[in-house]
Order: C-alpha cells, then structure tokens, then sequence
C-alpha cells in the first residue's frame, strides 16, 4: 500500500449470476481526499459503494481502510457512514433526535450526545430547525440534515449515494458547493457516487470515470474535461465535437489530422504514426465564431482549425448560446459563445453564413 492510501481497493471483482458489475477495480484514496465514482446506469459505481460498505460481499480482491482489511467485518462494525439519495430520515423524529439517533444506539454519555449533535446543527447552519420534524423542511435542509446525522459518528470514511439527486436542479447546484465546503471542513474522507457530471466536477477533488465495471480515466475535475483519455471519457464528460480522421503530419511539437472536410493542426505530439486513424477532440466553448472569415494570428494557414458553415440551430440558454454550424458535407459543429453584450448589434440567426475557428492548443487528439 502506497505511504498516502488511507483507503486501498485492490482487484475488487464482483460477479452475479455470470455477469461481472465490477472489473478488476484498484484504486488508492488519500486521507481527506474527495473521491467521486462518475458513470451511467448500471456502470458499477453503486455495486462498488456498497462492497465498500458491507452490504455487498466481494467476489475476489481486498479493501483496506486506514490499513485494516475490511473482508470480515459487517456493514454495522465498519469506521464509516453512509449517507443514501432518499435521506432515510425518521419521520416521527425531530432533526434533533435524527441526528442523535445513531450516538444513542452507541450509548454515548446523555450529555456528550447533545454537545455532538448542537455541534453538527451548528455545522450545516440548521439551530433554529431542531425541534422540526423532516416533512417541516425544504429538501435542502433535509439534505443537510442527512449529512449531519452521517458525520455526528465521526467516521472515518463518508459515503455518498447520489447524495443531491433528490433536488431540483437550482437547488441541486446551490447545494453541490455547500456540501463540498462541508465535506473539506470536517476533513473526512468521502467517496461519492452519482451520474451527474457537474456534481462531479463541482465537488470531487479526483474523478473515476466508470463503464462495465472498469475505471476508464482517473484524475482532477480539470484533467479529466480538459484531457480525455479516451473517446467516451470526452463525449461523457461536457459537450463536444468529436470528429473521426487521419494523423497526416506527426512531429514532436504538433500533428496533423485530416477529418475530410476540416484539417486539425494540433499543438502537442501523440504516440502515433502517419496514416493511423484517430479521433479530434474539440469542445464547443473553445472554437470561436463570427461572420468573415478574417484568419487570426492562431491560426497558421487557410483551411486548417477552421470551418465555413450555415447555422442550422441556435439554443440561448441565458449566459451563453450554442450554435449548430452545419458545413457543406453536411457535418455539424456545436459552437458555444458566451454572452457578454447585454444587447448585441446584429448578432447571428438562423441562415446565417458563419466561420468558426479555434486555435492549436484547443483540441485533444484521442488514439482509443
């Protein structure tokens, strides 16, 4: 075990009936560290949580927590928490008393209960709430009042089941900084499973991309979006473009792909060799859209990491538009632009003849 893994999965395989939900999975997570488990339906990020609560036994492989294998212990004898996207709040029970029920059951001294339970009331600023009973609270607060039962044991490892899935969208994303911060400032360990991206992106200081059972990208919200390790990492995470063509041009510093109706010079060299096919990688905020086709200082030659086009489709969505490019192959390219003029002169519509263009550093060039 690494000299940093607080939690350690080794070769965790998990199998039922002929059918293998996780494949050979190792990870290590470091002490504080917040781990999101990120994929779709039936990925295997839930069946992997559960395993690491006990609640599903392991086909083959280890869990180490903090240094003690986990096989033989069950769900109730386990330094850890888990907190399910339902809350599993008691209704008949006061936000006092559903925060205290777990410390009672340990039969921690009267008076150490109420200190633990005022300091995590405290904690997700719910005071004057105490005496109210969950179906008297926004979902929010019933929210913040399932992570505050979750951390009054101190556990040692915090897991969340898609913990916002519950809330509406508004509320979701006000929520997603809020548990973060509260997350960092108690300093457990957590590992979060959801199949929403931006909740990911927001609150998770690593990222597991999950698909049948396999780990296919691990790293930073940022590496991950930025730096795709694979065709279904990029198309997963955000928008994108993603456009099929040949490395026609390969050196240390750049490469050259032609996509038929586009050619990609692309600022960093791959491992690769002329002629192979490969993917381009392109994400809609970074190309830039007007109506000449004046070529910027970015971009070195006519015809290439540039496109002429009709907009066929425009989407405004408050703080930026996404625009639907469609060239004369009749290939579309998703542009997003934000909207920085309140009211802008003449701005692009529908028919419009546009030319899109991006720079050399803008896009990732995938071999898998």
């Amino acid at each position: 075990m690494s000299a940093e893994a607080f939690l350690q999965i080794k070769n965790i395989v998990k199998d039922f009936d002929g059918h293998r939900a996780v494949d050979n999975v190792s990870i290590d997570i470091a002490k504080g560290e917040v781990f999101a488990l990120l994929g779709s339906s039936g990925c295997g990020k839930t069946t992997l949580l559960r395993m690491l609560a006990g609640f599903e036994t392991p086909t083959s492989g280890t869990i180490t927590l903090d240094g003690r294998d986990l096989a033989d212990l069950p769900p109730y004898e386990r330094p850890m928490n888990m907190m399910f996207q339902s809350y599993a709040l008691f209704p008949h029970l006061s936000v006092f008393d559903n925060i205290a029920f777990g410390l009672r059951r340990d039969h921690l001294p009267k008076d150490e209960v109420r200190t633990r339970v005022e300091a995590m009331l405290k904690l997700v600023q719910l005071e004057p709430y105490a005496k109210r009973k969950p179906h008297q609270l926004s979902g929010g607060q019933q929210q913040r009042v399932a992570l505050a039962r979750s951390l009054a044991k101190k556990p040692q490892l915090l897991l969340l089941d898609e913990p916002l899935g519950a809330l509406d969208k508004k509320l979701r994303e006000e929520t997603q900084i809020e548990l973060a911060n509260i997350v960092h400032d108690v300093g457990v360990t957590c590992v979060m499973v959801t199949h929403d991206q931006e909740e990911a992106m927001t609150m998770a200081s690593r990222i597991a991309v999950m698909s049948e059972g396999r780990f296919l990208q691990v790293g930073a919200p940022a590496e991950i979006y930025e730096t795709p390790a694979s065709r279904f990492v990029a198309d997963f995470i955000g928008n994108v473009n993603l456009m099929d063509g040949t490395l026609v041009e390969d050196e240390a510093d750049h490469v050259v792909v032609d996509c038929g109706d586009i050619r990609h010079r692309v600022g960093h060299g791959i491992t690769g060799t002329r002629g192979m096919a490969v993917t381009v990688a392109l994400r809609p905020e970074k190309i830039r859209l007007r109506r000449d086709g004046l070529k910027s200082t970015a971009v070195p030659e006519a015809g290439i990491n540039r496109a002429h086009g009709t907009i066929k489709e425009i989407a405004y969505f408050g703080s930026f538009t996404v625009y639907h490019l469609q060239m004369a192959s009749g290939r579309v390219l998703k542009i997003s632009q934000s909207n920085v003029d309140r009211q802008p002169g003449a701005p692009l519509t529908w028919g419009n003849a546009a030319w899109a263009s991006w720079t050399d550093l803008a896009q990732v060039v995938l071999t898998q």
